[in-house]
Order: structure tokens, then sequence, then C-alpha cells
């Protein structure tokens, strides 16, 4: 049975042709309503604001996007690069590059800066996310206008998807899933195999630029939806001619960029992250998350490695909803389309538990079947938790088909309608947290900084650049997105070699400057400075390739107060007396 027949009675098939777009544009009104909602904070002021719990992914990708409109515009290599962690460099291939949306966005990076084109996208990929699951639920699945909008605008605005919108323009960038399952969906169904296999391609390539675990975690569910819903009579040979061009097309769009990610300089396997910090707790699946009316209130538990990972969090009353859903709508639906869908959701459910299972916030010592796998390639490389992101589009689709015949259903229509409301208001979006972050130096956005650093050779800011202290690296970000000429940096935020057992870090290996000012930065502590210490920091600066040492008056902590005035000090006992310049301190190199 094909996908858009898996209802007994299709609302879809009622509605006339040319309402569509009158449907389509009224999800596309309440999509970026909300999204608009959630992120206003940086809205009010996305030059002088940055997301709270995670400015340092904030300054990396809003760093991509400058770097990605330089090098279009400099003809420069978007994937590798020595603009970063200076005399080395960056393998960006192995890294989220989002290469298409720092080309796509590059206009408005370089016209309005990347702190506006951050927000923009991170908007558009949570209203673009909620639509493109509606626009698959609506045309695909054979479901109402109504029943569409609730299931793609959960997908869109799930508990996940609202943690990920806490900086992470990778995984909130999830429209491009429903996308490729269209098409999929649309080979089955007609004679135009090598048109659809590389619109597929090309999807395929755009999501391994912007997201390339989110890649394998939806092939992987791909494969297991099938392996579940009648694989011999979904897979006609249409279907199979057209995944083989899909495949021809994206090898030959993505052949420079996974040899790079394998095999290139400053490649590495695995990312070094612990299989057993980063699964998911069994108990998040039925708490509520903390940017939700649930959690405003409270009732939200500490339960995720942090903030932006809080991967399932559906709350107990949307768990009960779903598996309500799944027998009531036994005698309605398709019943391989709902054997393919628990079996998708329930097998992700238990791998996100990780090698190990948690429980309430304690590591147990109850293995997990993820264990199995998380040794391999490409597998040592996925956070375990994160596989919960794949059960929030199954229970959309089971909220989708439940909604679509909710007046089929046993039991009066107003007990339904209350547990909708019951499993999804707790569950709606409270605005992200924002934070004030220093503005970028004149010394910087003028160019006076040319007056100390040939363009090209390496400013030193204080502290060095990296996740917690993200502030050099917007610095560079303006310069390059200012279309003149910029100045390298040393260390930086990105991943690259040198974790244990051969696999990544964040960074590079700190030396011993980095290490100090990031210890005084964060502590406010100025040690005893001995001559031990200033050779250790002139060999460090030798190696950098300095020219010059920068501090702004503000400096800015991803996650602890800074310390700007025992900076100050430290290089003064380090290189002496600097000089003022515009609203900084300047130490030329020795």
């Amino acid at each position: 049975m094909a996908l858009t027949q898996v209802r007994t009675s299709s609302a879809a098939a009622q509605t006339p042709p040319r309402r569509f777009w009158r449907a389509d544009l009224a999800v596309v009104g309440i999509a970026l309503l909300i999204a608009v909602y959630a992120t206003f904070g940086l809205w009010a002021a996305p030059l002088g604001r940055a997301i709270d719990v995670n400015s340092g992914d904030q300054a990396f990708f809003e760093w991509l996007l400058s770097f990605g409109a330089h090098a279009l515009t400099h003809g420069e290599n978007p994937l590798y690069t020595t603009w970063l962690n200076a005399p080395d460099a960056v393998n960006l291939a192995v890294n989220t590059s989002i290469t298409v949306y720092a080309v796509v966005f590059a206009p408005i990076t370089l016209w309005l800066g990347p702190a506006v084109s951050f927000v923009v996208i991170l908007t558009l990929n949570l209203a673009a996310t909620a639509f493109c699951w509606y626009r698959l639920f609506h045309r695909h699945l054979g479901v109402g206008v109504l029943p569409a909008a609730i299931g793609g605008l959960f997908c869109g605005f799930a508990p996940a998807m609202v943690s990920h919108a806490n900086a992470h323009l990778n995984w909130t960038a999830q429209w491009l899933v429903p996308l490729m399952i269209a098409r999929v969906i649309v080979m089955v169904h007609r004679r135009r195999a090598v048109w659809d296999g590389i619109v597929l391609g090309v999807l395929i390539a755009c999501c391994f630029s912007i997201a390339a675990e989110q890649l394998f975690f939806a092939a992987i569910a791909g494969v297991v939806f099938v392996l579940f819903y009648r694989p011999a009579r979904t897979l006609v040979p249409p279907a199979l001619r057209g995944l083989a061009v899909a495949a021809g097309v994206a090898a030959v769009l993505l052949a420079y960029p996974l040899w790079l990610h394998f095999f290139g300089p400053q490649s590495f396997g695995g990312t070094g992250f612990d299989h057993r910090v980063h699964n998911e707790d069994l108990l998040a699946y039925a708490a509520y998350p903390e940017r939700s009316v649930a959690g405003a209130i409270g009732l939200h538990t500490k339960l995720a490695p942090n903030p932006t990972e809080e991967n399932s969090f559906f709350g107990l009353p949307l768990l009960a909803l779903a598996v309500v859903a799944y027998f009531a709508l036994r005698r309605l639906v398709d019943r391989a389309l709902l054997r393919a869908l628990a079996g998708t959701g329930l097998i992700f459910a238990v791998l996100s538990l990780g090698p190990q299972l948690r429980f309430g916030g304690s590591l147990t010592s109850v293995p997990g079947p993820e264990w199995l796998v998380d040794k391999l390639p490409i597998f040592d490389a996925a956070l375990p938790s994160r596989l919960a992101l794949v059960v929030a589009p199954v229970i959309g689709t089971l909220l989708a088909l439940l909604a679509a015949d909710v007046t089929r259903l046993r039991g009066p229509r107003w007990a339904w309608i209350t547990a909708f409301a019951l499993a999804l208001v707790p569950l709606f979006p409270t605005p992200l947290l924002v934070r004030d972050r220093p503005a970028v130096p004149e010394f910087i956005s003028s160019g006076d900084w040319q007056h100390y650093v040939r363009p090209g050779g390496v400013l030193v800011p204080v502290p060095i650049p990296n996740d917690l202290v993200p502030d050099g690296q917007r610095w560079q970000a303006e310069a390059l997105a200012s279309g003149g000429p910029s100045f390298k940096l040393p260390a930086g935020f990105f991943l690259g070699p040198g974790g244990p057992n051969g696999t990544g870090r964040i960074g590079p290996v700190p030396r011993p400057t980095q290490t100090l000012l990031e210890d005084v930065t964060k502590t406010g502590y100025v040690p005893p400075i001995t001559d031990a210490e200033r050779a250790y920091v002139r060999d460090d600066l030798k190696y950098w390739g300095a020219q010059a040492v920068v501090l702004a008056d503000g400096v800015q902590g991803a996650h602890w107060e800074t310390h700007p005035a025992a900076l100050l000090e430290v290089m003064k006992q380090l290189l002496g007396e600097p000089q003022r310049v515009d609203d900084v301190w300047v130490w030329p190199a020795p």
C-alpha cells in the first residue's frame, strides 16, 4: 500500500488544489511567528546579544558564515583554511562547515554581518522544519491541513529542536529530512528516476554540508523504516533507479569533501566525546524541557548533559498519547506504516540510551545496546543522545494521523481534544535565553589593527580564543566579513586532531600561554610570574608567528564570569607596559 493511501479516507483529497497554497501560506505564517517568538531575544539586538547557554557555538557558526563569504569572494578553499589555528590549519570538512548556508547567505553576511545571518538562518530553520514536515504529512501521508499542521508544528518546535536552537544551526536544519523522504516517496509513484535522483542527490549533498551527523541518522532511520515497512513492495524498480542516480550525484558532489573529511590533513577519527556522558537519561523521555511552558513553571529537570542537548524530554502525557495513538489507529491506518513508525522510534530510543544506562542523572552498571556499535567508524563520532532526535518525527507522524481520525476514534471528541492539549500545551516553547556580549573593538572594526599586524599576519587575542572564550574568533569574523584584509589567529574553536587514542578534540592541544591566560580569565588569580613563564610566552608567540597581542576592555566567558583586570595585570608582567590604542591594549610581539 502506498504512503499516500495509508488512511482509509483522505481529507487532503477533499481539499481543492487551488486552496493548497492558502493552507500552506497559513502554516508558513504560524511557523514563522513561533520561530520569531522563540528567537526574539536575538532579533531585538542581533549585534549585541548572544545565546546565553551556548555563546561559544554561536561564535563558531558566525565565524563559519564569515569565512564562507570570504572564501566565496576571494576564491579560497571553503573546506580548509589557515586563517584559524596558525601556523597549522583547520579541516572544516571534518567540522560542521555549513558551506551551503555560508554561500547562500553571503550577501547578508557581507552587508549586515554574520550575527544577523546567524539569527536569520536559525529562525528560518525552525519555521522551515515545521513547514516541510507539514507538507510531507499533508501531501504524501494524505491527512488534512489541520492534522498535518499539528504534526508539522510539533516536529518543528519539538523540545529537541528548541534545545538545539541554542546556537546549533546544524541540528535545527531538519527541514532537509522531510524533503528527502518526500523525494523517495515520489520516486515510488512516478517514472522520472533521473530527475528525482538528481534532486535527492543534491539534497543529500546539502545535508552533508549542513549536518553530516543528521544525514547519517536519517539514512539509518530510513533503512530501519524500510525493513519494517514491506521493503519488497516499497522499493520498486523506479525507486531503486532513482536512488542509484541520487547516490551517483551525491558521490560526485561530495567526492572532495568526503576525501578531506576522512583522509585529508588535520582529519581524525571519532570526536573524543564520552558516549557515557552524552547518552540520554531514561527518565528524560518523560521529563519536561527547560524552555517550555512546563519548564517556565518549574516542572523541568536537569537530566541532559547541557541545555542544548535535551534530545527527548517529551513529557509523560505526550508519551502516553503516542502509545494510545498507536493502538487506536490500528483499525484505521495501514498497520505496516504503524509497525514501521513504532519499530523505528523504539530502536532509536533504545540506542539513544548509550552504551551504559543512565537513570535519574546517575550512570548505572546496566549495559545498553549502543555499546555494540559505539566503536565503529562514524558511529564513534555520533553522540548517542542525539539518536533521540529521530523519535520526535515519529511522534509527530502519530499525532498527525491521530488528529486526522479524531472523529472516528472511540470515545467522545472532547476527550481526545483534551488529551492533545494536555500533551502539547506544556511543551509550547518559551523564548531562548540571551545575554549581552562585548562589541567588536573599534581597533578591529576600524581597521586600525593594520598598523600593528600586516594583512594575513597573526594577531593574538587575550585570552587565546576557544569555545569558552570566543571573542577573538568574533573579531576575525568581523574582519573576514568586511570584505577587506584580515588577520590570522592562533588556536580557536573547532574540532581537530589531538584527542585520546587518535580521536579529535576541541581546538589544538593548548600551549602554556593559552592555559595560563584561560585560568586567569576564569579565576581572576594572577600567579607569580617568573622568567620561566616569560620564556614560555616568547616561545609560543614565536611558534604562532605573532605580530601583536591585543586585550580588549570587555571579555566574554561562555559559561563563567571573566576578569579583564587580572588579564591586564598578568600581561604587563609577561610582556611589559602596553600601548593604549582606541579601545584595546596592544603589545607588539617581541
